[in-house]
């Protein structure tokens, strides 16, 4: 190993480190993942966050809110922590389909159901809510938020993915996201994939794409998660709390396909 790249895996584990002290003290991340139910391979995304969570030594609870997740248990507005399932040390399961409304105020917000989802999983450093374009606008609205948007190697997907990103940035106003592409790395349209979106996004929108990252559904499940997919996680996680921790900003990448 090189004397820079010893360097630079030293610095990605002191900042890691450094979000995880953050947990102890702090309340937990969410991040949202915006659902496309053009891209059947929804769960393989799931995966590979988790895993690029658990790289970052972190607990994922996936919230699994969108229309297509499984329906809740019965016991799920009673006792909410006894619906968490754990699938490994490093991951723990809620099937929340319909339960965020369940929580809705007179404002139209469903934030409680964040604080309930904080209480019912405290092993979780962090909250991975899988649920449509409305669900999350009404989950994450007091929130600093940039959207997880899922997208694939088909015009449906791509299209749905864009108009995802059109119903964010026009309701809840939020105007900068991330992409997830499942796709070949090395296939003739992937490097256009992301790019056109981006392109579209800051015409049309106003908007801005600030990661892109392709995940490969034919690599190795065992295989160590994707560099990049830990950094734009690090990004995700960090974006409201390095203000007050004294940690350094994480480089800034270009919103380009890797």
């Amino acid at each position: 190993m090189s004397l820079s790249t010893a360097s630079g895996s030293r610095a990605a584990n002191d900042q890691a480190a450094g979000l995880r002290r953050l947990f102890g003290s702090a309340r937990k991340r969410a991040i949202a993942l915006v659902h496309n139910e053009h891209v059947p391979q929804t769960s393989l995304v799931i995966d590979r966050v988790c895993d690029a969570a658990a790289a970052l030594g972190l607990h994922t609870l996936v919230v699994d809110a969108a229309d297509s997740a499984p329906a809740p248990h019965e016991m799920a507005l009673l006792d909410l922590p006894s619906c968490v399932e754990t699938i490994s040390d490093d991951v723990s399961y809620l099937a929340a389909r319909g339960l965020p409304i369940r929580h809705v105020d007179a404002r139209g917000r469903c934030g409680a159901f964040l604080q309930a989802l904080e209480t019912a999983a405290p092993q979780a450093d962090l909250l991975l809510v899988h649920a449509g374009t409305m669900d999350l606008a009404r989950l994450f609205a007091q929130q600093r938020t940039r959207p997880l948007l899922v997208g694939a190697d088909s015009p449906r997907a791509m299209t749905e993915a864009y108009a995802a990103l059109k119903r964010l940035s026009q309701r809840p106003g939020w105007l900068a996201h991330d992409l997830l592409i499942v796709a070949d790395p090395h296939g003739p349209r992937t490097e256009r994939l992301g790019e056109s979106m981006a392109e579209c996004a800051e015409r049309f929108l106003g908007a801005a794409i600030h990661e892109c990252v392709v995940i490969d559904p034919h690599a190795d499940a065992a295989a160590a998660p994707e560099a990049r997919l830990i950094h734009l996680l690090r990004a995700q996680m960090a974006q409201d709390l390095l203000q007050d921790s004294g940690l350094a900003p994480l480089p800034h990448h270009a919103p380009a396909v890797h």
